[in-house]
């Protein structure tokens, strides 16, 4: 047991007016304050391109085989941060940075239409929303890049995954304490998947 297990943190590059993204800023913030004792950090950025994203995430699962993965997204006019339970599999017609879509529209052609994350959400975000932190529980992520790359997530690490949507506005939005408020949730989730109990 003393041996060190991996998490993989991502977030998306460079997005419409956001050069720098603020969800890959905050994967680097994480990977700097670290998650605790015998836990490596992964950070990759992602770029917001379907293509690049299933690509990079069937890699991530296949090659690092991470006890968890954390995808962080921008939630556009957003104060608050977004806990993601579900990934859908279908109905991506917005296209990317590169001017594409997928064709099918989907993420993995025949696959089941929603995903959920083992972990429970709506506990985590409980949690953290009675000790007064702006932390709110979502089923539905957008169906764009941020969707898209957790459904992927959550279909190859059998729902080990996570999507958390950061604010662009509003005090969390700076870096020094989003980042201590991601690595508390992600901590947090962490828990709960070595003692499922604490979904109560």
């Amino acid at each position: 047991m003393n041996e060190s297990e991996t998490v993989v943190v991502t977030g998306f590059g460079p997005f419409r007016q956001f050069l720098v993204n603020p969800s890959w800023t905050a994967a680097q913030g994480l990977k700097l304050v670290g998650l605790g004792e015998r836990i490596d950090v992964y950070t990759k950025e992602v770029a917001v391109s379907y293509f690049k994203t299933q690509q990079i995430i069937a890699e991530i699962w296949q090659t690092l085989k991470p006890k968890f993965a954390v995808h962080l997204g921008i939630a556009r006019g957003s104060r608050v941060v977004i806990l993601e339970q579900t990934g859908k599999n279908s109905g991506y017609k917005d296209r990317d940075m590169c001017g594409f879509c997928p064709e099918s529209h989907c993420c993995v052609e025949g696959a089941q239409e929603k995903l959920d994350s083992v972990v429970n959400m709506r506990a985590v975000a409980k949690h953290f929303k009675q000790a007064g932190m702006d932390v709110i529980y979502s089923r539905d992520a957008g169906r764009y890049l941020c969707d898209f790359a957790y459904y992927c997530s959550l279909y190859h690490g059998q729902g080990r995954a996570a999507l958390i949507h950061v604010p662009s506005s509003g005090s969390l939005a700076s870096a020094d304490r989003l980042v201590l408020l991601l690595q508390s949730i992600i901590q947090s989730m962490l828990g709960q998947l070595e003692d499922p109990s604490q979904t109560t």
